[in-house]
């Protein structure tokens, strides 16, 4: 146990047990749980259901499925798939429109990150009656949004538990958050069976997506005993079984561990928040339209070594789980970074922003998008634009 969890240990022991919050979603786990969607949405008085996913969802069969498994049930169904992969203000707010043309009253999402926080910002703009950018921000929406579903297709993003909501602005070529209680699911049903046909590449960025999560909210200067358990058990869990799941993509065993770390981290990171790293890589992919978990693989061991100095405990009880080894109290980051690269080689992502288009003179505006980033208000150390400028040269 690492020096900070020790002393909030204490704290709960001697009956000073710090004030938190902790939000989740009504979780349906398990294989082939997709299948129950009909029952939820009649659950929650549905009737004509806005089904959002993306081009690829139904290619995979997926969202056909849903789709077939509502319309079996008697349920009408407006299909919504015009999601790009980092979803823009203008998909929001096309989908909300149709929404409120076609009368719907509960969204399902069926997909990655890109499709439920899509359905999560359509049903925010239906209920608020507004532009989606007016939302950003904490607690910005004032209004619940409409019911909604998700079914997650990736093992990674967990917008399916969480409490944001991450959008392009197309025309000043970034992403914003939207986060609030508000944009938590209703209900979602988390199959393992959904990520058998994600390719290798996407099992590697979406699962280091999840492991970035773990690491930054257990990191993060919001923290509790409640989410600083589940980022660890994440962290266990992807750190063993996303390899495995590299190797050996059929081998449901691993997907579904993965599928459970994904979980953790996402419940982890939606109370407890994110950090730099994160920051970093909503201002990459807002600027670039860069796979958002391929950005925080090439991140996470620049920014741990940024950070180590302000949360040694964390890092070091984090950098245990990875190596199998007891947490000395004198180690540095040297070892996680380490750590982390046997990871990330081992998954086949090759490192360095250059490969992925990031030039030189991209690193200005990069920086100062990523300074106005909230995530970065729970990094554990203060970041000014010239220390986020190095990180991205670092990161090159």
């Amino acid at each position: 146990m690492s020096g900070a969890d020790t002393k909030e240990r204490n704290n709960v022991v001697q009956g000073s047990l710090p004030t938190r919050k902790f939000l989740a979603p009504e979780i349906i786990l398990g294989d082939g749980s997709r299948s129950l969607i009909a029952q939820y949405v009649l659950s929650l008085a549905g009737r004509n259901v806005f089904l959002v996913s993306d081009p690829g969802i139904f290619k995979a069969g997926w969202a056909g499925e849903v789709e077939d498994n509502l319309r079996s049930a008697g349920l009408n169904v407006v299909v919504y798939d015009r999601v790009s992969p980092n979803p823009r203000s203008t998909e929001v707010m096309r989908g909300a429109e149709l929404y409120i043309e076609e009368g719907c009253d509960l969204i399902v999402a069926v997909g990655g990150g890109s499709s439920m926080d899509c359905g999560k910002a359509i049903g925010a703009v239906v209920s608020n009656r507004c532009s989606v950018l007016e939302l950003e921000g904490v607690d910005e929406v004032a209004l619940p949004a409409s019911p909604i579903i998700c079914i997650p297709t990736t093992a990674g993003s967990s917008a399916d538990v969480s409490q944001f909501a991450i959008i392009t602005d197309e025309q000043k070529k970034r992403k914003f958050a939207i986060i609030s209680k508000t944009m938590l699911p209703d209900i979602t049903l988390i199959d393992p069976e959904t990520t058998v046909t994600m390719s290798p590449e996407l099992t590697a960025s979406t699962g280091m997506d999840a492991l970035c999560h773990a690491f930054e909210s257990y990191a993060s200067n919001a923290s509790s005993v409640m989410t600083d358990m589940y980022a660890l058990e994440a962290t266990k869990l992807l750190v063993e079984y996303l390899p495995k799941v590299y190797g050996d993509p059929d081998n449901i065993m691993f997907r579904n561990n993965v599928m459970l770390g994904s979980m953790y981290a996402g419940l982890a990171f939606s109370n407890a928040s994110l950090g730099l790293v994160h920051a970093m890589a909503h201002s990459l992919g807002g600027y670039l339209d860069s796979p958002h978990g391929e950005c925080n693989a090439q991140l996470l061991e620049h920014v741990v070594a940024f950070n180590f100095s302000h949360a040694p405990d964390k890092y070091r009880a984090l950098g245990a789980i990875m190596s199998e080894k007891k947490p000395s109290q004198k180690s540095g980051p040297d070892s996680l970074i380490q750590e982390l690269r046997n990871m990330t080689g081992q998954l086949g992502i090759k490192p360095g922003l250059s490969n992925m288009g990031v030039k030189e003179e991209d690193i200005k505006y990069l920086s100062e998008n990523a300074f106005l980033d909230p995530c970065l208000a729970t990094n554990p150390r203060p970041a000014t634009i010239e220390d986020i400028k190095r990180l991205y040269h670092e990161a090159l």
